[in-house]
Protein backbone atom coordinates (compact mmCIF):
# COMPACT_ATOMS: atom_id res chain seq x y z
CA UNK A 1 0.00 0.00 0.00
CA UNK A 2 0.97 3.37 -0.49
CA UNK A 3 0.06 6.90 0.02
CA UNK A 4 0.39 8.92 -3.13
CA UNK A 5 3.52 10.90 -2.09
CA UNK A 6 6.16 10.74 -4.62
CA UNK A 7 9.21 9.98 -3.00
CA UNK A 8 12.11 10.25 -6.15
CA UNK A 9 11.66 10.76 -9.86
CA UNK A 10 13.76 7.83 -11.21
CA UNK A 11 14.87 7.20 -14.71
CA UNK A 12 14.11 4.28 -16.54
CA UNK A 13 17.67 2.52 -17.86
CA UNK A 14 16.64 -0.08 -20.09
CA UNK A 15 14.15 -1.84 -21.38
CA UNK A 16 13.85 -5.39 -22.32
CA UNK A 17 10.84 -7.50 -23.67
CA UNK A 18 10.29 -11.22 -22.34
CA UNK A 19 7.09 -12.72 -23.54
CA UNK A 20 4.45 -10.19 -23.62
CA UNK A 21 5.82 -8.20 -20.96
CA UNK A 22 8.86 -6.12 -20.21
CA UNK A 23 11.61 -6.47 -17.74
CA UNK A 24 13.02 -2.57 -16.50
CA UNK A 25 15.78 -1.15 -15.06
CA UNK A 26 15.54 2.29 -13.17
CA UNK A 27 18.10 4.24 -11.72
CA UNK A 28 17.18 5.43 -8.21
CA UNK A 29 19.17 6.27 -4.79
CA UNK A 30 17.05 7.75 -1.96
CA UNK A 31 14.09 5.32 -2.07
CA UNK A 32 16.71 2.48 -1.67
CA UNK A 33 17.68 2.74 1.49
CA UNK A 34 15.87 0.05 3.22
CA UNK A 35 14.58 -2.09 -0.03
CA UNK A 36 15.43 -5.92 -0.62
CA UNK A 37 14.45 -8.13 -3.55
CA UNK A 38 10.72 -8.49 -2.97
CA UNK A 39 9.81 -5.50 -1.93
CA UNK A 40 6.72 -3.48 -3.69
CA UNK A 41 7.50 -0.41 -5.18
CA UNK A 42 5.06 2.25 -7.18
CA UNK A 43 6.46 3.48 -9.96
CA UNK A 44 4.22 5.92 -11.98
CA UNK A 45 0.92 4.66 -9.77
CA UNK A 46 1.79 0.73 -10.55
CA UNK A 47 2.82 -1.64 -7.94
CA UNK A 48 6.03 -3.60 -9.21
CA UNK A 49 7.92 -5.61 -7.53
CA UNK A 50 11.67 -4.98 -7.41
CA UNK A 51 13.32 -8.20 -9.31
CA UNK A 52 17.46 -7.32 -8.66
CA UNK A 53 19.22 -4.40 -6.95
CA UNK A 54 22.26 -2.71 -6.39
CA UNK A 55 23.33 1.03 -5.18
CA UNK A 56 22.73 2.34 -8.88
CA UNK A 57 19.22 1.20 -8.96
CA UNK A 58 16.29 -1.70 -9.57
CA UNK A 59 14.52 -3.76 -11.88
CA UNK A 60 11.27 -4.85 -12.32
CA UNK A 61 8.93 -6.99 -14.47
CA UNK A 62 5.89 -5.92 -15.69
CA UNK A 63 3.99 -8.92 -17.46
CA UNK A 64 1.04 -8.66 -19.95
CA UNK A 65 -1.96 -7.44 -17.86
CA UNK A 66 -0.27 -4.74 -16.29
CA UNK A 67 0.89 -3.63 -19.83
CA UNK A 68 -2.52 -3.81 -21.17
CA UNK A 69 -4.00 -1.47 -18.25
CA UNK A 70 -1.00 0.56 -17.69
CA UNK A 71 1.12 2.76 -19.74
CA UNK A 72 4.01 1.18 -18.81
CA UNK A 73 4.25 -0.58 -21.57
CA UNK A 74 5.33 3.12 -23.50
CA UNK A 75 8.04 3.77 -21.19
CA UNK A 76 11.13 3.73 -22.67
CA UNK A 77 15.09 4.40 -21.36
CA UNK A 78 15.68 8.19 -20.44
CA UNK A 79 12.03 8.45 -19.65
CA UNK A 80 11.81 9.44 -15.69
CA UNK A 81 9.00 7.75 -13.48
CA UNK A 82 7.67 8.96 -10.15
CA UNK A 83 9.00 6.41 -7.16
CA UNK A 84 7.13 5.16 -3.82
CA UNK A 85 8.64 2.98 -1.29
CA UNK A 86 5.69 0.67 0.28
CA UNK A 87 3.97 2.16 3.40
CA UNK A 88 4.97 1.38 6.73
CA UNK A 89 2.79 1.21 9.62
CA UNK A 90 4.60 3.49 11.80
CA UNK A 91 4.97 6.33 8.30
CA UNK A 92 2.61 9.64 8.15
CA UNK A 93 0.00 9.17 5.88
CA UNK A 94 0.16 12.32 3.85
CA UNK A 95 -2.11 11.60 0.71
CA UNK A 96 -4.60 8.71 0.44
CA UNK A 97 -4.64 4.97 0.60
CA UNK A 98 -2.95 3.98 -2.81
CA UNK A 99 -2.91 0.15 -3.73
CA UNK A 100 -1.07 0.35 -7.03
CA UNK A 101 -3.60 -1.14 -9.16
CA UNK A 102 -4.39 0.98 -11.76
CA UNK A 103 -7.95 1.38 -12.55
CA UNK A 104 -7.30 2.79 -16.32
CA UNK A 105 -5.64 5.26 -18.73
CA UNK A 106 -6.53 8.35 -19.22
CA UNK A 107 -5.51 11.34 -21.58
CA UNK A 108 -4.52 14.75 -20.44
CA UNK A 109 -6.25 17.85 -22.46
CA UNK A 110 -4.85 20.71 -20.91
CA UNK A 111 -1.67 22.26 -18.71
CA UNK A 112 -2.48 25.52 -17.85
CA UNK A 113 -1.47 27.98 -15.10
CA UNK A 114 -3.93 29.80 -12.65
CA UNK A 115 -2.66 31.43 -9.78
CA UNK A 116 0.36 30.40 -9.55
CA UNK A 117 -0.78 26.60 -9.32
CA UNK A 118 -0.92 24.37 -12.57
CA UNK A 119 -3.90 23.06 -13.49
CA UNK A 120 -4.25 19.52 -15.41
CA UNK A 121 -7.52 18.45 -17.63
CA UNK A 122 -7.87 15.15 -18.03
CA UNK A 123 -10.15 13.19 -19.69
CA UNK A 124 -11.49 9.47 -18.67
CA UNK A 125 -14.22 6.47 -19.35
CA UNK A 126 -17.14 7.36 -18.31
CA UNK A 127 -17.64 4.20 -16.87
CA UNK A 128 -15.67 5.24 -13.86
CA UNK A 129 -17.61 8.85 -13.08
CA UNK A 130 -19.36 6.92 -10.46
CA UNK A 131 -16.36 7.38 -8.40
CA UNK A 132 -15.39 10.82 -8.63
CA UNK A 133 -17.05 13.68 -6.41
CA UNK A 134 -15.45 17.17 -6.17
CA UNK A 135 -12.56 17.30 -3.81
CA UNK A 136 -12.13 13.67 -3.57
CA UNK A 137 -9.11 12.11 -3.72
CA UNK A 138 -7.39 10.32 -6.92
CA UNK A 139 -4.00 9.30 -7.91
CA UNK A 140 -2.43 10.28 -11.96
CA UNK A 141 0.61 8.52 -12.48
CA UNK A 142 0.73 7.60 -8.18
CA UNK A 143 0.63 10.88 -7.24
CA UNK A 144 -2.08 11.49 -4.42
CA UNK A 145 -3.95 14.99 -5.92
CA UNK A 146 -7.34 16.75 -5.66
CA UNK A 147 -10.49 16.45 -7.61
CA UNK A 148 -11.28 20.57 -8.65
CA UNK A 149 -13.77 20.21 -10.29
CA UNK A 150 -15.57 17.55 -12.86
CA UNK A 151 -17.65 15.97 -14.97
CA UNK A 152 -18.52 12.58 -16.60
CA UNK A 153 -16.08 12.34 -19.01
CA UNK A 154 -13.78 15.15 -17.58
CA UNK A 155 -12.01 16.38 -14.30
CA UNK A 156 -9.53 18.81 -13.28
CA UNK A 157 -6.68 19.10 -10.64
CA UNK A 158 -4.99 21.91 -9.09
CA UNK A 159 -1.13 21.04 -8.37
CA UNK A 160 0.92 23.25 -5.56
CA UNK A 161 4.42 24.98 -6.56
CA UNK A 162 5.89 22.34 -4.18
CA UNK A 163 4.63 18.91 -5.98
CA UNK A 164 4.90 20.38 -9.18
CA UNK A 165 8.66 20.90 -8.86
CA UNK A 166 9.31 17.33 -7.37
CA UNK A 167 6.69 15.45 -9.88
CA UNK A 168 7.32 14.68 -13.53
CA UNK A 169 4.32 16.73 -14.25
CA UNK A 170 6.00 19.52 -15.83
CA UNK A 171 7.09 17.60 -18.65
CA UNK A 172 3.59 16.63 -19.38
CA UNK A 173 1.31 17.89 -22.28
CA UNK A 174 -1.71 17.40 -23.77
CA UNK A 175 -2.23 14.13 -25.51
CA UNK A 176 -0.21 12.41 -23.06
CA UNK A 177 -1.37 9.41 -21.36
CA UNK A 178 -1.38 9.16 -17.56
CA UNK A 179 -2.20 6.24 -15.00
CA UNK A 180 -5.20 6.71 -12.64
CA UNK A 181 -6.72 4.80 -9.73
CA UNK A 182 -9.69 5.90 -8.03
CA UNK A 183 -10.16 5.61 -4.63
CA UNK A 184 -10.46 2.58 -2.56
CA UNK A 185 -13.05 4.04 -0.44
CA UNK A 186 -15.30 5.34 -2.72
CA UNK A 187 -15.26 2.13 -4.99
CA UNK A 188 -16.00 0.04 -1.82
CA UNK A 189 -19.09 2.56 -1.45
CA UNK A 190 -21.03 2.68 -4.82
CA UNK A 191 -20.10 -1.70 -5.06
CA UNK A 192 -22.13 -1.88 -1.64
CA UNK A 193 -24.85 0.34 -3.15
CA UNK A 194 -24.93 -1.66 -6.07
CA UNK A 195 -25.43 -4.39 -4.61
CA UNK A 196 -27.60 -3.39 -2.26
CA UNK A 197 -29.87 -1.40 -4.94
CA UNK A 198 -33.75 -1.76 -4.55
CA UNK A 199 -35.87 -2.57 -8.27
CA UNK A 200 -36.97 1.49 -8.38
CA UNK A 201 -35.11 4.19 -7.88
CA UNK A 202 -32.96 4.76 -4.92
CA UNK A 203 -34.36 6.98 -2.65
CA UNK A 204 -34.36 9.28 0.88
CA UNK A 205 -35.79 6.68 2.25
CA UNK A 206 -34.18 3.79 1.72
CA UNK A 207 -30.52 5.88 2.26
CA UNK A 208 -32.37 6.09 5.61
CA UNK A 209 -33.03 2.47 5.89
CA UNK A 210 -28.84 1.57 5.22
CA UNK A 211 -28.02 4.41 7.71
CA UNK A 212 -26.94 7.20 5.75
Amino acid sequence: MFTGIVQEIGKIDSKSSFGKGFHFTVSADAILADAVIGDSICVNGVCQTITALDKKGFCFDSVEETIKKTTLGSLGAGQQVHLEAALQPQSRMGGHFVLGHVDTTAIIQSVTMAEGNSIIKISYPEEYAPYLTHVCSIAVDGVSLTVASLTNTEFTVSIIPHTWQNTIFPAKKAGDLVNLEFDILGKYVHRMLTLRKPSGKISEAWLKDLGY
